[in-house]
């Protein structure tokens, strides 16, 4: 940009304060449902979800443009792109009139939503006005057009009362069309946008808009902006709904106490600005959001009575959050938001001065679909849980996330400039007075620097023995993983038995819930061994499963315990999900290329035994009081097959317990981290670039997905289609098979080429499915039995096969790559590589976890029987059956000739 100086003050000035002025007319037509959405919920009949979609979608559709207009703006001048927004949005708030439908009314919402993106074209032109030193200052200004939110909560609900809803729409639509004419006429186009013009520049392509996005910072930087700013508007947004339904305010005064809090909430952000232009953005955000998760804990403490059994009586006394309470937390709650908007933006023109549009854009539109998920979850939340501060219960969440990711991203940080300092000092600070340099690292044995694999001499000698050691210790805490992961497919097909009213879609809900949730984790877990290191993330990770363990044992004993606690409960087995990834990206890195696979398989196939072992185990410690009056009382069982019978199905989470302390001690005081093995997110990254990182995706979706869904989701199935066949006792055979086959034919692999076998494997699950049709129809149990033995089995093969491919394809593929490396540096370049893609494939293919058991509670719920399920996974294999041949083994495939080549051999 131009220097500051050469800049007049008064377009300068001009510049700053109309966009201010016209970034707060669009807030107010943004977040014009908070309050006629009132009376639109009233006039329909929505319900609490309908209303959060309603009011939400304006900030989903203002969040998802923000990117492209943002970069519209760096490309063509945020002038003239500001204006265009203006006038889209006030046509579309105009249309609002001729809304008759909940249909039509959220299509009119999708226009009112371009509003919202005036935000990044705001602040891609406002920060080119401005110096580094004052561009704090300059965007905490503009963006306290935040406030637009406040004139619609102060004004709007007058208007509504004498006028209609509609005289809203119309008023704001019409204040909008002016403020853009006027905010033409009266400013000029950026400097940087007129030198440009003068020079004849082009300008920026696309691509290079879109650079910076692969920064992993600004992804954090756009958590911290999803509560920072998009807890800011849903709460803008929900405080007069919640106001109404917890105070019992009418619309007007609720609207009142909603606009005081977004005006200083809005106003204080230019304070924001001034503090981290003075003090520095980090500090700033430190205090944002440690104050911000006081607030929201108590905030989302609900009125509560409480009994205490006292010497000379009950004594009885209630802990509640009274309106003056609640107002004066919800105000520093703003207040303390405000300044973390300010702060997080304070970065973006410094760092990235030829990109803020971009960048702005898309921490802007995660930061605005915060205000569009919000909204919807807090609705979602009152149907389920049945508490109105479960809203702050959520933002307890995402701010603890985001202050827990910004501070150990920041340790790590300067762990990385003071590590060579670090590892001079002792292991215990008592030893400094007599700690010299010949006892440096002597007791930090669990830190190997020196790690040659690929060395025989080093192997033999040394190697074998460590990598063999961490791998038996890595075994029993994934065993352990996958059977909290999966407890609850066994779980499920007896809570009708014991008392619990469940329909049959909401168990099949629960059996889902775990692999979507592990799924998820797997992404992240992917890639976390080589930052914290392998024996701390097994450790950690191990010590996790106690939480779902233990909250399965309390949850069940009771019949009436609401169903989203057993939601929350499959969602946090997840972490025995997640742990794969991690575990096989460690292992990994501890054994040659010789001997990579079968450790995998092995780490792998035995880990997946958990799965085998909860199925076999849990139904026969859930007939039993294994921990005597510890354990709890049993329920009764009445579900036909075995009636009047005591069941203590806590026993299914507890039982894990003590197995789990000990494996998690294990690997804190047996596993090691390697130096080799360190990399950053960044480093690891590189593998969305490669195509063959998504098409093993795909493939072991189909191998590793459909073992994990067919394990969550046969036992239920089964139950359902064969009610008076004692199935639990049968159902640990199939995960058995599947475990032991992958565990034991890795050599078939190595001897015949991965990608062949893969392609074999998807043949015989195609004809699997097939034979499940054919003995469901028939009603043979024994057939239908006889062939998920078989399915398991193909799909155990084929997890070993899938992965055997990978370091085989990647070996290949860095030698393409990177010629201009050392073969060592394209060795471990493969092995970096290799291990990322082990760990995120794991993570896509688990999702098949989700999907198998929903597909059969969806097709039974609209169909009445498994079909369409089934004939669904026979078109997927279909495609891998396609997608192996061409990719890999025919002629010209990448694996042909090298498989071909090792068997000739």
């Amino acid at each position: 940009m131009q220097d500051s100086t050469a800049i007049e003050r008064g377009p300068q000035q001009r510049a700053l304060w109309m966009s201010t002025a016209a970034f707060t007319a669009c807030f107010a037509v943004w977040t014009i449902f908070s309050i006629i959405g009132i009376e639109v919920q009233k006039q329909l009949g929505l319900s609490e979800t309908q209303f959060g979609l309603l009011i939400g979608m304006p900030i989903l559709t203002g969040s998802l443009i923000r990117l492209i207009l943002g970069i519209w703006a760096d490309q063509h001048g945020g002038r003239l792109v500001q204006v265009l927004v203006m006038l889209a949005a006030a046509a579309a708030t105009w249309m609002l009139t001729y809304a008759d439908s909940y249909a039509s009314f959220l299509l009119a919402a999708v226009g009112v939503g371009i509003a919202g993106g005036a935000f990044s074209v705001g602040v891609a032109y406002v920060s080119r006005w401005f110096p580094a030193s004052r561009q704090g200052l300059a965007l905490g200004i503009f963006g306290a057009g935040n406030v637009g939110a406040a004139v619609t909560k102060l004004l709007a609900p007058m208007v509504m009362v004498a006028l209609g809803w509609q005289a809203v729409a119309q008023y704001w639509a019409i204040g909008l069309a002016v403020m853009a004419v006027i905010f033409w006429f009266t400013t000029s186009d950026d400097p940087e946008q007129e030198q440009r013009r003068r020079e004849g520049a082009k300008p920026p392509s696309l691509a290079s808009m879109l650079e910076p996005l692969k920064n992993v910072q600004v992804w954090r930087f756009s958590l911290y902006y999803f509560f920072v700013f998009g807890g800011f508007v849903a709460l803008s947004l929900w405080l007069p709904r919640y106001l109404i339904g917890v105070y019992g305010m009418d619309i007007r005064t609720a609207g009142m106490v909603a606009a005081a809090y977004s005006i200083p909430a809005s106003l204080f952000r230019v304070y924001g600005g001034v503090l981290s232009d003075k003090f520095g953005a980090r500090r700033v955000m430190y205090w944002t959001f440690g104050v911000s998760i006081a607030c929201c804990f108590l905030l989302a403490y609900p009125p509560t009575d409480y009994v205490i059994h006292g010497i000379e009586g009950p004594i009885r006394f209630t802990l509640s959050t009274g309106v003056t309470g609640f107002i004066v937390l919800v105000f520093v709650l703003g207040f303390f938001m405000s300044l973390g908007k300010a702060a997080v933006y304070k970065h973006i023109p410094v760092y990235y001065p030829k990109h803020v549009g971009a960048v702005g854009g898309i921490v802007g539109l995660v930061g605005g679909l915060g205000g569009f998920l919000l909204p919807i979850a807090f609705g979602a939340l009152n149907d389920l849980v049945g508490i109105w501060q479960s809203c702050f219960a959520l933002l307890f969440v995402v701010v603890l996330a985001s202050l827990v990711w910004m501070h150990v991203s920041i340790r790590a940080m300067e762990r990385g400039v003071a590590e060579k300092e670090l590892r001079k000092l002792p292991e215990l600070p008592e030893m400094q007075p007599i700690h010299k340099p010949e006892h440096e690292g002597v007791l930090g044995s669990h830190l190997l620097e020196d790690w040659r694999p690929e060395d025989p001499v080093f192997w033999e000698a040394t190697g074998r023995r460590i990598a063999r050691r961490n791998l038996w210790l890595s075994i029993p805490s994934l065993l352990l993983s996958f059977a909290v992961w999966m407890v609850w497919s066994v779980v499920v097909a007896k809570l009708p038995a014991v008392g619990f009213r469940l329909t049959t879609d909401q168990l099949f809900w629960l059996a889902a819930l775990p692999a979507l949730s592990g799924a998820t984790l797997r992404i992240f877990y992917s890639f976390v061994v080589p930052i914290f290191g392998g024996r701390f993330w097994t450790t950690l990770a191990t010590w996790s499963l106690m939480i779902p363990a233990l909250g399965i044992g309390f949850a069940v004993q009771n019949p009436d315990t609401p169903y989203w606690i057993l939601l929350l409960l499959a969602l946090l087995c997840g972490f025995g999900g997640g742990n794969f990834a991690s575990s096989m990206s460690n292992i990994s890195f501890f054994f040659p290329k010789s001997e990579k696979g079968h450790a995998l398989a092995l780490n792998a196939g035995l880990g997946n035994l958990g799965v085998s072992a909860v199925q076999f185990l849990v139904p026969l410690v859930i007939t039993v009081g294994v921990f005597g009056a510890l354990g709890g009382e049993p329920l009764m069982s009445s579900d036909g097959v075995a009636d009047h019978q005591p069941l203590w199905l806590q026993n299914a989470g507890f039982i894990w317990v003590p197995f789990i302390a000990l494996s998690a001690i294990g690997a804190w005081f047996g596993m090691n981290d390697l130096t080799t093995a360190k990399a950053s997110f960044a480093e690891q990254s590189v593998i969305f670039r490669r195509s063959h990182n998504w098409i093993m995706c795909w493939l072991y979706l189909g191998t590793f997905g459909s073992f994990i869904g067919y394990s969550a989701a046969f036992p239920l199935l089964a139950k359902i289609q064969f009610p008076h066949v004692p199935v639990l006792k049968l159902a640990f055979l199939g995960p058995l098979v599947g475990a032991l086959s992958r565990s034991f034919t890795g050599w078939i692999s190595d001897r015949w080429g991965g990608a062949r076998v893969t392609f074999w494997v998807f043949v015989g699950m195609a004809a699997g499915v097939l034979g499940v049709v054919y003995f469901l129809h028939a009603q043979s149990f024994a057939g239908f039995f006889a062939v998920f033995l078989f399915l398991f089995f193909v799909s155990g093969v084929g997890n070993a096969s899938t992965f055997q491919m990978i370091p085989v394809i990647m070996r290949k593929e860095i030698d393409r790559l990177m010629p201009g490396m050392t073969p060592e540096e394209r060795t471990r370049q493969a092995d970096k590589e290799s291990a990322a893609i082990i760990g995120f494939s794991s993570a896509i293919a688990a999702y098949g976890g989700f999907f198998i058991p929903k597909s059969y509670g969806s097709s039974i719920a609209l169909t009445g029987n498994a079909d369409a399920a089934l004939w669904s996974f026979f078109v997927f294999y279909l495609t891998c059956i396609g997608l192996t041949w061409y990719a890999y083994t025919r002629r010209k495939g990448l694996l042909y000739d090298v498989e071909r080549g090792a068997r000739a051999a």
